[in-house]
């Protein structure tokens, strides 16, 4: 479909994506955030597997048509998001909330972060969510192979499997730099409310 705007500066529709709710009006993934590209969008509408609940002022056409862009829409049938979580970097890294599991140094982006078995591989340890954990590199260095109580080192919380749900909730403490603004009734972050 070619795309048009209206006014001097339409904006490009590379920069309307769609936010996309599972069927009870919740976001299918607080973090990262469940989104889709417009293309996939509109093809979903035509599909009849969304609804559409808010658009952009931002039009596309065909020959045959002209449809506004959706910013918020809803799978007709829920997703079960079931109840435990692939086992990903990422996803220690958000149950951590990435943060340092010995001293607490906190890093969003996760560059600045590594792993560690907390019952080092040479011992048995395996690599499982209940034996690795978030380390700084300089904890995860003075730690080496042994046990943190070998190293004297103190785990601020047990690493323990996470459910679905926790790890959405430890999600929301991590807004993205944009957000739209017809998404925000459908959003609930862990940042202070404006009055």
């Amino acid at each position: 479909m070619p795309v048009t705007g209206h006014g001097p500066s339409p904006i490009k529709p590379e920069h309307c994506p769609a936010l996309v709710l599972n069927a009870d009006f919740q976001p299918l993934s607080y973090f990262p955030l469940s989104i889709w590209p417009w293309q996939t969008a509109i093809k979903a509408v035509f599909l009849d597997r969304v609804q559409v609940i808010e658009e952009y002022d931002r039009v596309i056409h065909s020959p045959s048509c002209q449809v506004r862009l959706p910013s918020v829409i809803s799978l007709k049938e829920y997703v079960n998001p079931g109840q435990h979580p692939a086992f990903t970097r990422f996803n220690v890294f958000l149950r951590d909330r990435f943060t340092c599991q010995y001293c607490g140094h906190r890093a969003p982006n996760g560059k600045e972060l590594t792993f560690d078995h907390v019952i080092p591989r040479r011992a048995g340890g395996k690599t499982t969510w209940e034996n690795i954990i978030t380390a700084c590199p300089p904890c995860n260095m003075r730690k080496g192979g042994r046990t943190p109580e070998e190293a004297h080192m103190r785990l601020l919380t047990k690493p323990l499997r996470p459910t679905v749900h926790k790890l959405q909730n430890h999600g929301r403490s991590f807004p993205p730099n944009y957000l739209h603004e017809s998404w925000r009734d459908f959003l609930y972050w862990d940042t202070e409310l404006e009055s």
